[in-house]
């Protein structure tokens, strides 16, 4: 689910070719040293979405990807649309045309990405949804996390910090995700799960509710610049994702509320573990994006050896087409104040990027160390 702050720079680290038309290419070709293992495989080509809705885009996927099928000896080219669905296809196209054995996609949309599958398909390559369901794109199997079960956290712990102030039927805003985001769909599914009933008890009231397009930080604080025009009373926030978490705070900011009104997120990126430490966050969700990659790796390098996948083991229902698609889904965990030092402890972001000279004491205060 889990902006882009450090992408180009981190993306063209991965570039060992030229630069693509659509100005950053993390393309890359790897595995020349993994000997009979590397000739037996197939190549694999990954398209990843952008690098503006999540640094992880730019940053983290694409070096956890390559690590691991560096370390498996199987070539792998990397590259990212940077949320250009006519250069999506046209990097499709030129790893379909190259003979790939397997096509890994994040959508940038169902339709884009099912028109990219069906091209693999026809021209007899495995193909994998990254994170992403493409609703019915038919791919061959599906990596992601449990993403109803990361808006059930986010929800849960919007619950938790309305519930610590002790606020007296709050009003909730909801940032919704993209709408052409079936992962947006299920976080939302998840988190109204948890507040659809307060709502109904009167214990919450419902407040806007918005869907932000593309995941676009910069429209997100528009949207919730609007809502809170509209509606002074809003108490709480279920931002979908941290970028939009941190929007909706540069609001608040400007209107000294700061802190006051409780703001969720999910990607736990530096800025999100930031502004929890600040106070101005209520939490995010850590998605181990290193397990994810490995996971999808795993798939992805059984396949390019003609192998039958054996981690594949739960399915995901296409809500479109009803289809089963065979799927490895992994586990969210919730980040708060209290256990940030999780997340660094991880190796997912470190203690020098998350602890700078404004966040020094709430980083020892949090027992970060």
């Amino acid at each position: 689910m889990r902006k882009g702050l450090f992408a180009l720079a981190a993306v063209s680290l991965l570039a060992t070719g030229s630069i693509a038309a659509c100005g950053d290419d993390s393309g890359s070709d790897s595995g020349s040293s993994g000997g009979s293992s590397a000739a037996a495989a197939g190549k694999v080509g990954i398209i990843l979405p952008d690098t503006k809705s999540s640094q992880r885009w730019g940053t983290d996927d694409p070096k956890f990807l390559k690590a691991a099928f560096d370390a498996a000896g199987v070539p792998v080219e990397i590259q990212n649309a940077q949320g250009d669905k006519t250069q999506f296809q046209t990097i499709a196209d030129g790893m379909i045309s190259s003979g790939v054995a397997v096509l890994m996609i994040v959508n940038l949309d169902s339709g884009t990405g099912k028109a990219v599958l069906e091209k693999a398909k026809k021209a007899g390559i495995a193909t994998i949804d990254y994170d992403r369901l493409t609703l019915s794109g038919g791919a061959d199997y599906y990596v992601s996390f449990d993403n109803v079960a990361v808006g059930k956290l986010q929800g849960e712990g919007l619950v938790k910090c309305l519930e610590d102030k002790k606020l007296t039927k709050p009003v909730v805003a909801e940032l919704n995700g993209s709408p052409t985001d079936n992962n947006a769909t299920l976080f939302a599914e998840g988190y109204d799960s948890i507040l659809n009933p307060k709502y109904a008890d009167g214990t919450f009231v419902k407040g806007p509710n918005q869907d932000v397009p593309d995941w676009d930080n910069a429209q997100a604080g528009t949207i919730f610049e609007q809502m809170l025009t509209s509606n002074k009373n809003i108490k709480g926030v279920l931002a979908a994702n941290d970028g939009l978490g941190n929007a909706a705070i540069s609001v608040l900011k400007k209107n000294k509320l700061n802190g006051q009104v409780p703001v969720t997120g999910q990607d736990a990126t530096v800025q999100g573990l930031q502004n929890i430490l600040a106070g101005d966050q209520c939490m995010t969700v850590y998605k181990a994006i290193k397990k994810e990659a490995d996971a999808a790796a795993e798939l992805a390098v059984a396949l390019a050896k003609k192998q039958k996948p054996t981690t594949a083991t739960g399915t995901t229902k296409d809500p479109e087409s009803g289809a089963d698609v065979p799927s490895v889904l992994l586990e969210p965990q919730s980040i708060t104040k209290e256990n940030v030092k999780d997340v660094i402890a991880d190796g997912f972001v470190t203690k020098d990027a998350v602890c700078t000279a404004d966040f020094a004491k709430a980083c020892t205060d949090a027992g970060i160390s």
